[in-house]
């Protein structure tokens, strides 16, 4: 399993390399909006999900405007004026829509990413460590100090 995982580990660096080697990766990466997507991940991932789920109807809409514009061209021009708006705004609609959806996907997929890389963290602890410091008397978990009693107060003033 071990021999697995390591051999995947490689093919995915090797694409990562091939990916941040890119002129034009790099290039983006140095603009303002890399570096800001780069400091927050949770905004890329949403700008991505949107951006995959918007291609469709997006697609769906610019057939629809080349399609109305052909009949244009034969004569039916306040149609197409008013069949363009319609389509626009159930287009604005759609993406209003769509963006709201790609904010949830992208928030339930960074909670799985903590969640999977928590449990992760916790299934691989060595087991080395894990005796070294049972024996020593310390937890996994960075212990919390005492909690005072406030019912146990000094009366120096009686």
């Amino acid at each position: 399993m071990s021999k697995e995982m390591q051999e995947l580990q490689k093919q995915w660096h090797s694409m990562m390399q091939t990916i941040h080697s890119n002129s034009n990766v790099v290039a983006f990466m140095n603009s303002r909006v890399g570096q800001y997507l780069d400091d927050h991940p949770f905004v890329a991932l949403s700008l991505l999900v949107f951006i995959a789920v918007s291609a469709i109807p997006v697609a769906f809409f610019l057939i629809f405007v080349v399609a109305t514009a052909v009949v244009a061209c034969m004569g039916v021009i306040v149609m197409e004026g008013v069949v363009i708006s319609v389509g626009g705004i159930a287009l604005l609609c759609v993406l209003c829509g769509l963006g709201i959806l790609s904010l949830a996907v992208s928030g339930v997929l960074s909670i799985c990413y903590i969640a999977l890389s928590a449990l992760v963290n916790y299934w691989h602890t060595p087991n080395s460590l894990v005796k070294k410091q049972a024996a020593n008397g310390s937890s996994l978990l960075p212990s919390s100090p005492p909690v005072s009693d406030p019912s146990n107060k000094n009366m120096k003033g009686e």
